[in-house]
Order: structure tokens, then sequence, then C-alpha cells
């Protein structure tokens, strides 16, 4: 459990001691200094800030969600909810076989349809290539698109998986989340997705809210709501 959370601007000093820095701050001597605009937490051996605002800016690895805005005989173009692209290439999709006069890519993935992606390659000198060849990558098939901001991203998660766990539990939804702040959610029963996605929306507005994990908890147990 997080305390002594606090509204932090960049240069301010969250706490002295040793933590083990991690999102937006630094380590200098004894003390960890914020990066940013947003609200510190502080957890037994970790510190963090989470950012009030921000677009998303791809980091390698990242998960993301993507949407197909168009393609070319070579690649499809993705919406990642950034100011810059992602480019899928096909030989990721068709495999090393892939022919660019025989293959058709709208027999794979089609304008509008939404994959989860991870960020294969970027340098912010040109838009990031995005892969799909993992396991649990690939198209989306069924759910609803929730965006959030990127910056509640790591709310929406909450520590060791905690809050999202606590949300798919009581929802009994599958829940992905992208880093760009897309999130797909899927639910047999009606109530639960919409249960799940108040849920969701709940951290994103109120991710400064210091025990919100209690009322989400609230939310979520009681009966008829949705």
């Amino acid at each position: 459990m997080a305390d002594k959370r606090k509204y932090v601007i960049p240069g301010d000093v969250v706490t002295t001691g040793p933590f083990r820095p991690e999102q937006n701050v630094i380590l200098e001597g004894n003390k960890i200094i914020s990066t940013t605009i947003g609200i510190s937490e502080i957890y037994d051996d970790s510190v963090r800030v989470i950012p009030l605002t921000g677009k998303y800016i791809p980091k390698i690895n990242d998960l993301v969600i993507g949407k197909v805005n168009s393609h070319t005989s070579l690649s499809w173009e993705l919406d990642i909810n950034s100011c810059y692209v992602g480019f899928l290439p096909a030989q990721d999709v068709f495999g090393r076989d892939f022919s660019a006069h025989a293959d058709e890519l709208a027999t794979k993935l089609k304008t509008g349809d939404l994959v989860a992606a991870r960020i294969a390659n970027f340098d912010r000198t040109r838009d990031p290539l995005v892969s799909i060849s993992d396991r649990d990558l690939g198209k989306i098939d069924s759910g609803d698109l929730v965006e959030i901001s990127p910056s509640k991203v790591p709310r929406l998660i909450g520590k060791k998986g905690s809050m999202i766990q606590m949300i798919e539990e009581a929802t009994d939804a599958a829940i992905t989340i992208g880093q760009n702040g897309w999130v797909v959610v899927s639910c047999e029963s009606p109530e639960g997705l919409l249960k799940a996605k108040k849920a969701i929306q709940m951290v994103n507005e109120q991710a400064h809210v210091a025990n919100l994990t209690d009322q989400v908890k609230e939310m979520l147990d009681k009966k008829g709501e949705s």
C-alpha cells in the first residue's frame, strides 16, 4: 500500500533514504527527486510519480493496443494513440514466405481492426515498428475499447497488478491494458462489462485520490451497481 502521496512538480524532493527510484523520479545522493508534475507514491522500498497529464511516447517492449488505419503492400499503419504511427511489417504476420505480389494484407487485418502489439524498435527519429509475433499478441476479435490517459496506466495496473486484478476478479472480465492508454475489456456478463468499464473510468478520473482503491472496491461490491 502506498502512503505519503502528495502533489509534486519537477525538482521537488519526494523523499530521502534507501528507496528504489521507479517512474518519473531520479536519485541524487540520498534524495528522490520528481522529474514531472504528478502525484508521488512511496511504497516499502520504491518511489514513483504518476504524471497528471501526458501523451504516449513509445518505448521498446511496451504492450500497446493499436487500431489499423491503412496499409501498403508491405505493412499496416496503426493508430497507437500517440504523435507517432506504428508500422506493422507484413512479414511479421505472414512469415518469412511473405510475397508482396501474392499476399493481400487485407485478408489478415482490415481498417478498424484492433491488435495487441509490442513496440519492437523506436528511437524518436522515426515512427516505431511494432510486432505481434509474441504470445498473446495479434488481432483482438472481441471486446470494448476504453480510452484513458496513458499517464494513468500505472494507477490502473496498481502495485504488482493489484488494482486490475481486483477489477477482473469482481467482474469476471478479461482486461488487456495497453501502455498507450487504450484498454480492451471483454466479459460474458453485460453487468460485469459495464461495472468493469466504470471502474476503469473511475481510476482514470480519480487517479489523484488517496483512497481510490477503497472507493473502487466499494463500487464493485455494490449489488446492482453498473
